[in-house]
This record gives structure tokens, C-alpha cells and sequence, in this order.
């Protein structure tokens, strides 16, 4: 097999187009989180506090001058970015995944050993892992 033949299946291969598509579609998604904090959430931090920037504030020792109120807005553009994708993202992913999701029913015939947790046959009465000695259940 020639290097471009190989070099064509590894690009073709899923889990890279599937990176790919991924990278794209969470730049495109940051910039939408992005552009939600500093255009919605942070003006209405600045009606409620009265400043939306704090990048001004400062202090200085000795000469050396400490913008602390970068940091404080680095901070809170992080905090407020993890909080929009968590309640917006991953909240309704989770309600939705677990609608999608079916429990499946408990097997009659299994059960679990009281000492060790390991799935052992319901008329057992010893665990086959721990050794544990369990009674065994009544059929039904």
C-alpha cells in the first residue's frame, strides 16, 4: 500500500472526521457562549452592580502596579461561561438522554451478595466471589 493510500484511510477513518466535525462545531459553539455572556449576561451585571468591566481596577506596592480587576473579570467571564453551558447544555442533554434512556427490568433469577455487591444466582447460598454465606430466596 502506498503512503497516500495509507495516509487517506487513516484520514477517513471515523473517530478523525468525528474529532473534526467535534473541534468545529465547539469553536462555532463558543463563540455563540461567548458572545451570550458579554452581550446579555454582562450588561445586565452592570445595571445591577453598576460597572460591567473591572479591567480599571487596581493597586499598587513598592512601584509595582497589580490589575486585579483583569483577573476578576477573567474569572467571572469562566464562571459565567461554565454556569450558561452547564444550565444550557448539559442540563437539557441529561433530561433528554434520560428520557431517551429505558431502564431495563431487574432479572428475577440475580441478585446481589449483601458482603461484596457481586451478582450472584438468587438460590444461592454461598457467594462464588466473597464466599459470604446468604440465604436463599423463595421461588416465587
Amino acid at each position: 500500500m502506498s503512503l497516500m493510500n495509507e495516509f487517506k484511510t487513516f484520514l477517513m477513518r471515523g473517530n478523525v472526521v468525528d474529532l473534526a466535525v467535534a473541534v468545529v462545531l465547539g469553536v462555532a459553539f463558543a463563540a455563540v457562549v461567548t458572545s451570550l455572556v458579554e452581550d446579555i449576561i454582562t450588561p445586565i451585571i452592570g445595571i445591577i452592580f453598576g460597572e460591567p468591566d473591572f479591567s480599571g481596577l487596581t493597586f499598587t506596592i513598592n512601584g509595582s502596579t497589580f490589575y486585579y480587576g483583569s483577573f476578576i473579570n477573567a474569572l467571572f467571564a469562566f464562571v459565567t461561561i461554565a454556569a450558561a453551558i452547564f444550565f444550557f447544555v448539559v442540563v437539557p442533554y441529561n433530561k433528554i438522554t434520560a428520557m431517551m434512556r429505558k431502564e431495563e427490568p431487574a432479572d428475577p433469577t440475580i441478585r446481589k451478595c449483601p458482603e461484596c455487591l457481586s451478582d450472584i444466582p438468587s438460590e444461592a447460598t454461598r457467594c462464588s466471589f466473597c464466599t459470604t454465606q446468604v440465604q436463599p430466596v423463595p421461588q416465587a
